[in-house]
């Protein structure tokens, strides 16, 4: 291969343009409005709000990539390259690869990837002026995106949670952080002398709320509004954190474990159950991904070591360490001595 390929290929896989086509096309929802045949441009931006002329743009650019195919009356078809775009597809990737979601929020942040590799410190927030989090919990504009795209099932290991803890002698838990319930409600199910709640910003507990109401499960759970950076509420004998510290700084991790001892007292649990990405020892094909959620969150990876100083720093003392894994790790934390 000569120079000037190497040089083609390069611009190529740096290309900016067309990973962002194809996010703003999944954001618009175009392929759902050309599920059911060809659509003009004029049509397509009244339906998708857009502004005609430069939708037309990229209605065309999109027809280039092969992911539309125009027809000699400058009406829009979608093509089989285009299909997993629509919702309904059977392997849809447009609620995924969409602008304004979850994920792909996400991935936006990474032009801001110059900035971790000088600092260390996460590209999200300085694109977008605020941590990952504290941006997609805070505004009301993606709470459909987390209601969308949120877990359903529990991963990272959590089954450790569930399994490995005792909870026989715990009769009510708080889910610091919880997200939209899914962990609270596999706890509520697989031990059903269990009271809880989640504890999240109003628009996740809001989620929340209604998954738990579906599940049936709402004579033993709640949604909570709040942060966990403000005073918790109190009585529970077990707080949990479940993956929460790993996007935030030490500072604020210390501020989280602080708050979740204040809200335990003397007799309640601070339960840490953090993931433990350990990228480096899963090969070269975990690069992308280590790059990635390195610079997505501020410090997806803390050995077990440092929790436990974090904890101390916390004022909080050691009172059982479970069995982990090479994904996550099992803390418990309280004011008093160890456990027997």
């Amino acid at each position: 291969m000569n120079t000037r390929s190497h040089a083609a290929t390069l611009l190529d896989m740096a290309d900016l343009l067309r990973p962002n086509a194809i996010r703003a096309a999944a954001a618009l929802q175009l392929a759902d409005h050309l599920a059911h045949g060809p659509l003009t441009a004029q049509t397509l931006a009244e339906r998708t709000g857009a502004n005609p002329v430069m939708l037309t743009k990229l209605l065309r650019y999109l027809d280039e990539l092969g992911l539309l195919r125009r027809d000699d009356e400058d009406a829009f078809t979608l093509t089989e390259l285009g299909e997993p775009l629509r919702r309904d597809s059977r392997q849809s990737l447009g609620q995924f690869l969409s602008a304004e979601g979850l994920f792909g929020r996400a991935d936006l942040g990474l032009v801001g990837l110059l900035h971790t590799v000088r600092t260390g410190e996460s590209s999200y927030a300085a694109a977008f002026g605020r941590e990952y989090w504290d941006d997609i919990n805070g505004d009301p504009a993606f709470a459909e995106a987390l209601d969308k795209e949120g877990p359903t099932r529990i991963a990272f290991d959590a089954d450790l949670i569930v399994d490995a803890y005792d909870w026989s002698g715990v009769r009510r838990v708080v889910d610091v952080g919880g997200n939209n319930g899914t962990l609270l409600m596999e706890l509520l199910v697989r031990h059903p002398h269990l009271t809880g709640a989640v504890l999240d910003l109003p628009g996740v507990s809001k989620i929340a709320a209604r998954r738990v109401a579906e599940a049936g499960l709402s004579d033993r759970g709640e949604a909570v509004a709040g942060s966990f950076f403000d005073p918790l509420p109190t009585g529970a004998d077990v707080y949990l954190l479940s993956g929460v510290l790993a996007d935030w700084s030490d500072e604020r991790a210390v501020e989280i474990l602080g708050r979740c001892g204040e809200a335990a007292g003397q007799e309640g649990k601070v339960l840490l159950a953090e993931i433990n990405l350990d990228m480096e020892s899963s090969g070269q094909s975990a690069a992308a991904t280590d790059l990635w959620v390195s610079a997505t969150v501020p410090t997806p990876s803390r050995t077990v070591g440092r929790l436990k100083e974090l904890g101390a720093a916390a004022g909080l003392t050691l009172t059982w360490e479970g069995p982990g894994t090479h994904i996550r790790s099992l803390l418990e934390f309280g004011a008093g001595g160890a456990r027997a």
